[in-house]
């Protein structure tokens, strides 16, 4: 294509034909005052149909946009001039010559569309226009937004439909298929998926979950908004829109092969550790789900919220299956070795942070566990679910929180059992104790806390109040029933003293080693037995000190260091005298 130097354009209308009807005319002169503006850009036997190059000047650039305007009000006119010659006189010359110009000046124009659309992709990128409402207008993008709408009115109107929309969609298919791939999306199909192993798998989820974030939010969100802007008013032979039918030919392939890899995932083996990454997935479709629903609203495009709704079933049946085998591991656990020094065992652990990680996810467990937990044989006391709030299913006493909870209970009735593991009742409660507290402090610290409730904390520190109580008086009861008190007769303090020291050094030697790994609670227990010891040893003290009897041998700074030495686990602890 040669583009020749704009002329002035003639508005002076050449005399009429003095043979013919009043089409011929009409038409005629249509036709002479538009060749000679067309004539001005284009050169018709100069024309080169198979070039989709770019011109290197535009009508449409910045210093001609003015006479772009001009150009698709001639062809407008031309148009019409052309509709109404038709129905009056079919056969008419100039009705031909009319065609033929219009024929001209709409390939022009299709290399124009294909230039500006091309030209100015950098403000046509997705992440460009996904930031904008499809009703505002941006500096940068405006004017060549316009263009495009312009031409596509005109070529559309005129007949041109297929050759505008066909450029388009060929030009922004291949911009969608590039953005994903430079994504990292891979065409991979299920069988190939599910022969990969879960090391290699799981990592390429963490790569989907980024891909889908950005190909919903912004990649096809972009691409809808621009097709309502570019075709939203160009009207079509057929009951569904321009805008429509080009957005779903450029997205809706590869919309749906996204959808591949959750359906991919839900099919695997379903194992714990499999859980999370299986989360992320979910969490994933159902953060975009409105996003989904809102881009996706055709008709012609339910498949993909169909997808995204199968996606999401079926990954929440895995999710409840490995929830399933999770809880199954649980009771399962066959370790028959009590832990030393009544320590937190590692099911605890495992299991506490297990079920904090599953918290983190309660926006999708409370979608995949709607179902009321009226079959889990929760007992009142322990976790009171009659404060359900169907409206706000994230707080305490929806059925996900239920599900938690569950598995919480199956974990500390499984520390039950093991706490009868020990020969010792005093370091039983000691086991038991630690374990609620911990199970307590990852409740506390975590999303659990508002999944389960303050009522649920709150029921649980007084239990483990209680295994504290019960760990004191059979460890310390006979100590300090055996503490002498200032009101003890002379002729019994020896005695008396002699029964606490032989029941105090048996204590400390036996509770030495044993742990509280916690050190606020470890202070709290060592603050109750010395509230108990001290006041009543420091007075008897002060009536019989050290050298006043032989078997006076204590302090109380010295008693008191003792006690201060408790629950720290290691080896080495000060020695009492045995004499």
């Amino acid at each position: 294509m040669v583009l020749l130097k704009p002329s002035a354009f003639s508005k002076s209308p050449k005399p009429l034909p003095q043979q013919g009807g009043f089409s011929d005319s009409l038409i005629g002169d249509t036709v002479e005052a538009a060749d000679a503006f067309v004539s001005q850009w284009v050169s018709p036997h100069l024309y080169d149909s198979s070039s989709t190059s770019c011109s290197l000047s535009s009508l449409f650039s910045a210093e001609n946009r003015g006479e772009g305007r001009r150009f698709l009000d001639v062809l407008a006119k031309l148009h019409y001039a052309i509709q109404s010659a038709g129905l009056v006189n079919p056969d008419s010359a100039k009705l031909s010559q009319a065609r033929d110009l219009m024929q001209t000046a709409m390939k022009y124009l299709e290399k124009e569309f294909y230039r500006v659309l091309k030209s100015n992709r950098r403000f046509f990128d997705s992440e460009s226009i996904s930031s904008l409402s499809s009703n505002e207008n941006v500096e940068g993008d405006a004017d060549a937004t316009e263009d495009l709408k312009m031409i596509a009115n005109c070529m559309i109107s005129s007949g041109y439909e297929k050759d505008c929309v066909k450029i388009y969609k060929k030009l922004r298919r291949k911009m969608i298929v590039e953005a994903l791939s430079n994504l990292g999306f891979e065409k991979l199909t299920s069988a190939q998926m599910q022969k990969l192993e879960w090391e290699i798998l799981e990592k390429k989820i963490k790569g989907w979950v980024r891909l889908a974030k950005v190909a919903f939010v912004t990649l096809f969100n972009g691409e809808r908004i621009l097709c309502d802007r570019i075709f939203s008013t160009s009207s079509s032979s057929s009951s569904v829109s321009i805008a429509e039918s080009t957005f779903v030919e450029i997205t809706l392939q590869s919309a749906l092969k996204l959808f591949i890899f959750p359906i991919t995932v839900a099919k695997c083996k379903k194992t714990a550790e499999k859980i999370f990454p299986t989360l992320d997935v979910y969490q994933t479709i159902l953060h975009v789900i409105p996003q989904i629903e809102q881009i996706f609203s055709y008709d012609s495009t339910a498949c993909v919220r169909s997808q995204a709704a199968e996606s999401l079933e079926k990954l929440g049946e895995s999710v409840n299956a490995m929830m399933i085998e999770f809880q199954s591991s649980i009771t399962k656990e066959s370790s028959k070795s009590p832990i030393p020094c009544g320590g937190v065992h590692q099911l605890t652990r495992y299991v506490m942070n297990f079920i904090v990680f599953l918290a983190d996810y309660s926006d999708s467990l409370t979608a995949i566990i709607k179902d009321k937990e009226s079959s889990l044989p929760l007992p009142e006391d322990y976790y009171n679910n009659s404060n359900n709030n169907e409206e706000n299913p994230g707080n305490a006493g929806s059925p996900m929180a239920a599900r938690l909870a569950w598995l919480i209970l199956v974990l500390l009735c499984k520390i039950d059992a093991k706490s009868r593991l020990y020969s010792d009742a005093a370091l039983s409660y000691l086991f038991l104790a630690n374990n609620l507290h911990y199970v307590l402090i990852k409740v506390r610290t975590s999303n659990l806390k508002v999944v389960l409730g303050d009522d649920w904390v709150a029921n649980h520190e007084v239990k483990v109040t209680q295994y504290l109580e019960k760990y004191e008086k059979m460890a310390w009861g006979d100590v300090i029933a055996s503490l002498p008190g200032v009101s003890t007769a002379a002729a019994k303090a020896e005695e008396a003293l002699r029964r606490f020291n032989k029941a105090f050094e048996e204590t400390y030697k036996k509770h030495k080693n044993w742990v509280v790994p916690d050190p606020k609670l470890r202070d709290e227990i060592k603050a109750s037995i010395a509230s108990k010891l001290m006041g009543g040893y420091t007075g008897f003290y002060k009536k019989y000190p050290v050298g006043s009897s032989d078997i006076v041998r204590f302090t109380p700074e010295d008693l008191n260091g003792y006690i201060s030495d408790l629950y720290i686990g290691l080896r080495g602890s000060v020695p009492v005298s045995t004499n």
